[in-house]
C-alpha cells in the first residue's frame, strides 16, 4: 500500500492533533472598522453531470468490462501507449527528443501496458485495478471546439498505474477557453464547461510517469509530444471531489496545458518535480476552490508545490504544500498568488508571496535562517489564546526558509505572537514602508494594489523572478538599497494608521509583535527571539 501524506492541523481548543485536518477556530476579535472587510462567502461548485446514464469501466490485468460486458466501439484497450523510447535518433538521422537516458523506456516495457482508450462523450466510472496502464481519453481532434465533446471520468476505488507514461491523459477534449490570449489573460476564469473532468469517488490511487519532449521526425525540433504529469491534460481541466486521489508522480503530479480548476476531494500528491503544474506561459491559471489539497514536491532535483505559468488564485478548502527545501516554493505563479479564502499553509526557500489585493488574510515569513525538518508553528493572539498550529507529520515534514499562512482564522487590525518549536519568533522587516528594513514593499500614498514604484528596484525581492505585468524600471542612480543617511522611519502609532502601510521598526529592531496592517503581511529576518 503507498503511503499517505497528510498534516496536522490543530485548534487551539482541541485536546490534541490528529493525522487528519482539523478545523482552526477562528480569531474572535473585532476587525477595527478601518479595515475593509473579509471576502464574502464562496459557493464551491459541485459536480452535476450532464449525462443522462454512467458507462460502467471495470479494470483488470486480464481485461475490461464494459457495463459488464465485452468492449465497446467507444471503450476498447490497445497497446499504443506514447512513450518515450530508447534512442538519440529517428532512422532518418533527425534528432529523436530531448529527453536524457532517464526518460528512457524500452519497447518490452511500453508494449506491457494496456490502454484503455475511451473515444465518445459522455460519464465513465471507472473501478478495479490496472498495474500496467493508462486511461486515455480522445474524442477526436474536432473535439477542440465542439462544447460538446465532454468527458467525465468517475474514479471510483480505482487503482491505476503507469511506469511509461502519464495514468490518466486526457489528449483531445473540448476547449471551454478556446480563444485565449496573453493579451486578454486574466486571474479569474471559467472552467465549468471544460471537456476535461475528474471526479473522485470512494479512495482512489493513482502513479504515473511522463513522456519527455519528443520531437516530429524533421531536422527542425519541433514538438511531437511531452506530457510532463502523472495525470495530463491537453486541455482546461476540472477535478470534483468528494472522494480521494493518492498522486505519486515520477515527475509532475497534476499537469494542465490551460487551466486547473479543483472543485473538492482529498487530494494527497507527492512528485519528483512540481506537485501541480498549469503550463501556458502568460494565461494559464490554477484555481482551488475546494477540497484538501496536500503536496510534497521536488522529491527530485527540483519541484514547487504550486506552479502557475499564469495566475493562482485560492478560493478555498485546506491548501498544504511542500516544495524542494532549499530550491523552490510552495506556491509559485509567474502572473501573481492570490488568496481569496481557505487555509493555505505552504513551506519552500525563494517564495512567491501572495498579492496584496488577496481578499484573506496572509503572512509571509521569510526566516533569516533555515527552519529544521518538523518545525511545528503556532500562531497566538498577544493574551497566549492559540488561533493556528500547523504541524506536519513525519513524512511532509521538510526544511523551509519561506512560509505562507493564510486563514479565516487571522483578522486584519489584530496583532499575533508566532512560535516555532514553543520558541517565541521575532522579526527585522516588514513591507510596510517605503524604507523599512523589510525591504521595499508597501504602498506608498495614493497607490493602487499590485502597482509598484517608479524605482522599485525587483533585485530587492531576493529569489522571486521579475514579473512581466509588475514593472521593470532601475532603482534611481546611485542608489544601493540601503535607506538614506539620516532617514529614520516613523513609529507605528497605537491601532495603525487607518489600515495604510507604515514603517514598523527601526534599523536593527527586532520585533515580536506581528501586526496584521493589511490583508497581506510580509515579515523578513523572522528568527527565535
Amino acid at each position: 500500500m503507498k503511503k499517505r501524506i497528510s498534516l496536522m492541523l490543530c485548534a487551539a481548543m482541541l485536546a490534541g492533533c490528529s493525522n487528519t485536518i482539523a478545523e482552526v477556530t477562528p480569531d474572535t476579535h473585532p476587525v477595527p472598522e478601518t479595515a475593509p472587510s473579509q471576502a464574502a462567502e464562496f459557493t464551491v461548485p459541485t459536480y452535476a453531470s450532464r449525462f443522462d446514464s454512467i458507462t460502467e469501466i471495470a479494470l483488470s490485468d486480464s481485461g475490461i468490462a464494459v457495463n459488464g460486458a465485452e468492449e465497446t466501439d467507444a471503450v476498447f484497450t490497445s497497446r499504443d501507449i506514447i512513450y518515450y523510447e530508447d534512442r538519440e535518433f529517428y532512422d532518418s538521422g533527425n534528432p529523436y527528443g530531448e529527453g536524457t537516458e532517464s526518460d528512457r523506456h524500452s519497447g518490452e516495457e511500453a508494449a506491457a501496458h494496456t490502454v484503455v482508450n475511451i473515444t465518445a462523450p459522455g460519464a465513465y466510472r471507472i473501478t478495479g485495478s490496472l498495474s500496467a496502464g493508462q486511461i486515455r481519453v480522445d474524442l477526436g481532434e474536432d473535439a477542440f471546439d465542439d462544447p460538446n465533446a465532454v468527458a467525465e471520468l468517475i474514479l471510483s476505488d480505482a487503482d491505476i498505474t503507469c511506469t511509461v507514461a502519464p495514468a490518466i491523459l486526457f489528449l483531445n477534449t473540448y476547449e471551454c477557453d478556446n480563444q485565449w490570449s496573453a493579451d486578454t489573460a486574466r486571474a479569474e476564469v471559467d472552467t465549468s464547461a471544460a471537456g476535461a473532468n475528474l471526479i473522485l469517488m470512494g479512495n482512489n490511487t493513482v502513479s504515473g510517469a511522463y513522456v519527455a519532449r519528443i520531437f516530429r521526425d524533421t531536422d527542425e525540433g519541433k514538438k511531437l509530444w511531452k506530457q510532463d504529469g502523472a495525470i495530463y491534460s491537453y486541455m482546461s481541466m476540472n477535478v470534483f471531489g468528494p472522494g480521494a486521489l493518492d498522486l505519486e508522480a515520477a515527475n509532475e503530479g497534476m499537469d494542465t496545458e490551460l487551466h486547473l480548476t479543483i472543485n473538492g476531494g482529498d487530494i494527497r500528491i507527492r512528485s519528483g518535480n512540481d506537485g501541480i503544474n498549469t503550463n501556458e506561459d502568460g494565461v494559464s491559471v490554477t484555481t482551488i476552490n475546494g477540497g484538501n489539497v496536500t503536496i510534497l514536491a521536488g522529491l527530485g532535483e527540483e519541484g514547487d508545490g504550486v506552479d502557475s505559468n499564469g495566475y493562482l488564485v485560492i478560493n478555498g478548502g485546506t491548501v498544504i504544500s511542500a516544495a524542494k527545501p532549499h530550491a523552490d516554493a510552495g506556491l509559485d505563479s509567474d502572473l501573481g498568488s492570490f488568496i481569496h479564502g481557505g487555509t493555505v499553509i505552504a513551506t519552500g526557500s525563494t517564495m512567491d508571496w501572495a498579492e496584496s489585493d488577496s481578499r484573506q488574510v496572509t503572512l509571509n515569513l521569510q526566516f533569516a535562517a533555515q527552519q529544521s525538518a518538523g518545525t511545528e508553528i503556532r500562531v497566538t493572539t498577544t493574551d497566549g489564546r492559540e488561533i493556528f498550529t500547523f504541524a506536519p507529520e513525519e513524512e511532509m515534514a521538510r526544511d523551509f526558509s519561506g512560509l505562507i499562512l493564510s486563514s479565516p482564522a487571522f483578522s486584519q487590525g489584530q496583532t499575533y505572537h508566532i512560535y516555532a518549536n514553543g520558541v517565541q519568533l521575532s522579526y527585522s522587516g516588514t513591507d510596510v514602508g517605503g524604507f523599512g528594513p523589510g525591504g521595499f514593499g508597501g504602498r506608498p500614498g495614493g497607490m493602487e494594489p499590485g502597482q509598484l514604484p517608479e524605482d522599485f528596484d525587483p533585485s530587492r525581492m531576493g529569489d522571486r523572478e521579475r514579473r512581466p505585468d509588475r514593472g521593470d524600471a532601475a532603482p534611481p542612480e546611485g542608489f544601493e538599497g540601503a535607506m538614506p543617511e539620516g532617514m529614520v522611519p516613523p513609529e507605528m502609532p497605537q491601532g495603525g494608521f487607518g489600515g495604510r502601510r507604515q514603517s514598523s521598526s527601526q534599523p536593527g529592531e527586532t520585533r515580536t509583535e506581528f501586526y496584521m496592517h493589511d490583508m497581506v503581511n510580509s515579515f523578513s529576518g523572522v528568527a527565535p527571539l
